[in-house]
């Protein structure tokens, strides 16, 4: 079994990774990116950021009450595939089309975000706190580590080819095929 949670927790990090990586394109460089390719003002192009941040904030909220009903990995796995198409579309639509992309785009992708913490907690019983402090740390690091990243990305390759790259990050969301149903885990600790 250590070597099937060791596992499973490696597989949990990669997707806090892409999750927190598309945030980050997101939240730090989408404005630019609207900017650029809509022409709009600095004061427009927040409204796109504000809408992926309120929504992925709901999402949040939202996405405990889901897990409930339907299972954490489900809605893990959910949060990042159901997103992956519309992320993929986002670099090839228009701005109106991208706010509503954006505002589906944020809660379905942050509605996993508190359920990722619980799926580590009860994956490692007993470490409530350190699990948590694994994911959520591990979430807003990754995120600046990824905002360096992106941003060194785009001073390589451009605005418009690292958004497209980034747009394939929920496509890791297949990773969540090789956690352990929630089942699972709880057979693990009868």
């Amino acid at each position: 079994m250590c070597r099937k949670l060791k596992s499973a927790l490696i597989v949990l990090i990669f997707l806090v990774f892409a999750r927190s990586w598309y945030a980050a394109a997101i939240s730090n460089f989408y404005a630019f990116y609207v900017i650029e390719s809509y022409g709009l003002t600095i004061a427009k192009s927040q409204i796109y950021i504000f809408t992926f941040l309120l929504m992925g904030a709901v999402g949040t909220f939202f996405g405990g009450p889901l897990a409930d009903r339907f299972g954490k990995r489900k809605v893990i796995l959910f949060s990042l595939l159901a997103p992956a198409p519309m992320a993929l579309l986002l670099p090839y639509v228009g701005p109106i089309s991208s706010i509503l992309l954006l505002a589906l785009i944020g809660f379905l992708l942050m509605s996993s975000f508190s359920v990722s913490v619980v799926y580590a907690q009860e994956l490692v019983p007993g470490k409530i706190g350190t699990m948590s402090g694994l994911i959520v740390g591990l979430a807003f690091g990754m995120g600046a580590i990824g905002a360096v990243a992106l941003g060194s990305l785009i001073d390589t390759f451009g605005l418009m080819a690292t958004m497209i790259a980034t747009s394939t990050l929920p496509l890791l969301g297949f990773l969540t095929f090789l956690l352990p149903t929630d089942e699972t885990v709880r057979q693990w600790y009868k």
